[in-house]
Order: structure tokens, then C-alpha cells, then sequence
């Protein structure tokens, strides 16, 4: 059930970035901080909302990011 529910969370998540022009993959807290760390201001802020809004999970959307690089959303088998 647990893994279940992460799916479920980060498939909102996917759908939250799709609906801002995102890729449809990626999570929308890894596109902002990729983003933050290219200096778009606005994606700064974003990022800094989200972070504050999962407190629980320091740097989420660093840990986003670095999840999303090494593919640990995808099942073993569909890893590069």
C-alpha cells in the first residue's frame, strides 16, 4: 500500500508539472529546482513554496531532482 501511495504522489506530481507545459516524466518539484538552478526567479520561488510545503522532507525538490537523474521513479528493469 505504501508504494502505492508514493506512486500515486509522484503520478500528481507528474500531472501538476504536464499542466505547466512540463514534460510529462518529470516531477514538478525536480523541474523546479532544475529550473531554480538555471536562475529563473520565478521557478525559485516555486521551488521554495514546494520545499515549504513537504517541511517533513528537507530539500525536497533537490531530492526530487537527483531521484528523477538517476531514474528511481522507473522500475529496476527500465533504468539506465
Amino acid at each position: 500500500m505504501k508504494a502505492w501511495l508514493l506512486n500515486l504522489a509522484i503520478a500528481v506530481d507528474q500531472l501538476g508539472n504536464v499542466l505547466l507545459a512540463g514534460a510529462p516524466d518529470e516531477t514538478l518539484s525536480s523541474r523546479a529546482h532544475r529550473m531554480r538552478a538555471k536562475g529563473h526567479r520565478w521557478w525559485g520561488w516555486t521551488a521554495a513554496a514546494i520545499d515549504a510545503l513537504f517541511f517533513f522532507d528537507p530539500n525536497h525538490c533537490a531530492r526530487a531532482y537527483e531521484s528523477e537523474k538517476q531514474r528511481l521513479q522507473q522500475p529496476r528493469d527500465l533504468r539506465n
